[in-house]
Parts: structure tokens; C-alpha cells; sequence
């Protein structure tokens, strides 16, 4: 009986090891995130002031810019509140959370990663930092596309937050 039972344990052991084990919790979507931020901060830096790109126009949208960013992921982390982890897949025990900025945009967090990239492109006069900026959200969609799955997988209620919720930019996507 007592073999049977060390088993059991053995067996509980293997199966949390297997859903413990690096990248299972989508640790690789986050070393991208945290690498690839800083490059593109910088390259867009250093290229900034290329092609003509810096105007007023351009400096006036990419504050505009950098304040809504700002807004953005300040509220989506305040919305988040205990539920808020860098991972993509979400935390056990957590809720599905769909107020706040969550009401207007289903990834605000990243929302505002884009908008600052693109305001940071703006803000530097840098045509490669454009570029960039739609490398970021090409980026944030496909992470937040397995982000979602595992959402669905989790909480009852997502499929349809996700047809009445758009996913990266505000009422168009």
C-alpha cells in the first residue's frame, strides 16, 4: 500500500516537472520582449535625424504619442492588479480581467510597447526606428496570439471578450 501511494507522489513529481520546465510558461516570448526593446531603442537612436524625418509635426504626435503609450501601460498594469506577470500564459489562479483599459483594447500593456516605439521613432527623426516600430507589433501580435490561447484555455468567458474586444490597437485591430 505504502509503495502504491510513493508512486502516486512519484507520478505528481514527473507531471509538475513537466509544466515546470523552462519555456513552458512562454519564458522565450519575454527574453525576445526584453532584448528586443532595448535594440530597437537604440537603433532607432542612432539612426535618428535620417531622411528628414524630425519636424515639428513629428515631435508634437511623437509626445502625443509617448503620453498615450504612457497611459496605456500604466492602466493596464493597474487593471492587471495581482493578476499581472511578463509571461504569457496567465497565473494560476488568477481572474480574466475585461475592465479598465481591458474594456477598450485586450492587450493595452503591449498596445503601449507599440505606441512608444513608434513615438520614440517619431521623437528621434528615424525612418529605420518606423521600420522597427512595425517589426514590435509584429512582434506583440504573435506573442499575444499565444498568449490568447492559453487565455481561452483558461477562462470560459474569452472567446467572446475576443469578438467583442479588439486585440492591439483600439477599435481597428
Amino acid at each position: 500500500m505504502l509503495e502504491q501511494g510513493e508512486d502516486m507522489v512519484n507520478a505528481q513529481s514527473v507531471t509538475q516537472a513537466a509544466t515546470d520546465r523552462f519555456g513552458s510558461r512562454g519564458e522565450w516570448w519575454v527574453i525576445a520582449q526584453f532584448t528586443l526593446g532595448p535594440l530597437v531603442a537604440l537603433a532607432t537612436w542612432l539612426t535618428g535625424g535620417q531622411g528628414g524625418v524630425t519636424s515639428g509635426v513629428g515631435i508634437g504626435v511623437g509626445l502625443a504619442l509617448a503620453g498615450v503609450a504612457g497611459v496605456f501601460v500604466l492602466g493596464g498594469v493597474i487593471s492587471l492588479g495581482r493578476n499581472l506577470t511578463a509571461l504569457p500564459k496567465p497565473i494560476d489562479n488568477g481572474e480574466m480581467v475585461a475592465s479598465g483599459l481591458y474594456r477598450v483594447v485586450r492587450h493595452p500593456i503591449y498596445a503601449g510597447i507599440i505606441l512608444g516605439a513608434l513615438a520614440w521613432a517619431l521623437l528621434c527623426g528615424s525612418l529605420i526606428g518606423l521600420a522597427l516600430s512595425v517589426g514590435v507589433f509584429i512582434f506583440f501580435d504573435r506573442k499575444s496570439r499565444r498568449e490568447e490561447a492559453w487565455l481561452v484555455e483558461r477562462y470560459a468567458g474569452y472567446r467572446a471578450y475576443q469578438r467583442r474586444v479588439k486585440k492591439l490597437l483600439p477599435f481597428i485591430y
